[in-house]
C-alpha cells in the first residue's frame, strides 16, 4: 500500500466519522529512515529509579504525531514501563523493579497474573515512527485513531470482529500490528492523566492491511447511520411543544 493511498483513506476516514483530530501512523523499524527527524525534545531528570524519556509515556506520541513525522527510540519510550512493556521495548523482568509499576501493582489497578495477558509487540525494534496518515512519510503498521461514543458506535456496526479494550490504552497498538485486530480502548487512567486526552475520548487502532476495507465499511454504516439520524430527528418534530 503506497503513502499516498494511506493518506488518501486517512482523509475519507476523518470525513466518514468527522474525527476532532488527524489519523496518526505508527510503524516499528529495525532501520532508522533517513527522511524521518528524529524526535528532538529533551530527556526529563530521571526518576529515583533511573526511568527517564523524551515525554512521560510513549502515548504522548499519538498527540505529537497530529501535526508532525518522527522518529523514536527505545530509551525515547522510557519513563512508562507499561507502554515500553507493550511495544516490546522492554521486557516484564526489566522494568518488574521499577517505581511506576510498584505503584501500579500496589494500587490494585493491575495484579501480576494480569500481566502475562497483556499484549504485547513480538519483539524488540530499533524505531518507532510516528507521524499524520493524511500524510505519511514511512510504512506503517498501524493507523490509530481517537474517538468517541457516537463514532464507535459506528465503527462497531463496521467491524464484526472489533475487540474494545480497557486498561493498559496502548496496548491496543500491540494488538493490531500482532493479531491483526481492530481494536478499540476505552482507555486507561494512567494515559489518560500522562496526554491529556478528554474523559470522552477513546482510541482505535486499525492495522494498515485491513485500512482499506475498514474505510469502506465506515463509509457505508455512517451513510446508513445519518439517514436513520435524519429520519429520527424528523420524526421527533412532532413531540416538539408549540
Amino acid at each position: 500500500m503506497s503513502y499516498g493511498d494511506i493518506g488518501r483513506m486517512s482523509q475519507r476516514l476523518t470525513k466518514a466519522l468527522h474525527l476532532a483530530e488527524p489519523p496518526v501512523a505508527i510503524g516499528f523499524s529495525d532501520n532508522e529512515d533517513a527522511t524521518l527527524s528524529r524526535f528532538g525534545e529533551p530527556f526529563a531528570p530521571a526518576s529515583p529509579d533511573g526511568r527517564t524519556g523524551r515525554v512521560p509515556a510513549g502515548c504522548v506520541f499519538w498527540m505529537k504525531a497530529a501535526t508532525q513525522s518522527f522518529a523514536t527510540e527505545p530509551a525515547d519510550h522510557g519513563n512508562c514501563s507499561v507502554g515500553s512493556l507493550t511495544h516490546g521495548l522492554l521486557t516484564m523482568d526489566q522494568v518488574a523493579s521499577n517505581s511506576d509499576v510498584a505503584e501500579l501493582l500496589g494500587s490494585g489497578w493491575v495484579s501480576m497474573d494480569m500481566v502475562p495477558q497483556i499484549p504485547v509487540v513480538a519483539r524488540r525494534h530499533n524505531f518507532v515512527n510516528y507521524g499524520p496518515a493524511e500524510d505519511c512519510e514511512f510504512q506503517p503498521d498501524v493507523i490509530l485513531i481517537r474517538i468517541n461514543g457516537r463514532q464507535l458506535m459506528v465503527i462497531s456496526d463496521a467491524v464484526s470482529d472489533l475487540s474494545v479494550q480497557g486498561k493498559p490504552q496502548c496496548h491496543i497498538v500491540a494488538m493490531a500490528k500482532e493479531q491483526g485486530i481492530i481494536a478499540a480502548s476505552v482507555g486507561c487512567a494512567l494515559s489518560r492523566a500522562r496526554t491529556g486526552m478528554g474523559p470522552a475520548e477513546m482510541t482505535c487502532a486499525i492495522p494498515t492491511p485491513r485500512l482499506s476495507d475498514f474505510v469502506d465499511e465506515i463509509e457505508r454504516v455512517s451513510a446508513i447511520d445519518n439517514q436513520v439520524a435524519k429520519y429520527a430527528a424528523a420524526d421527533a418534530k412532532r413531540f416538539e411543544k408549540v
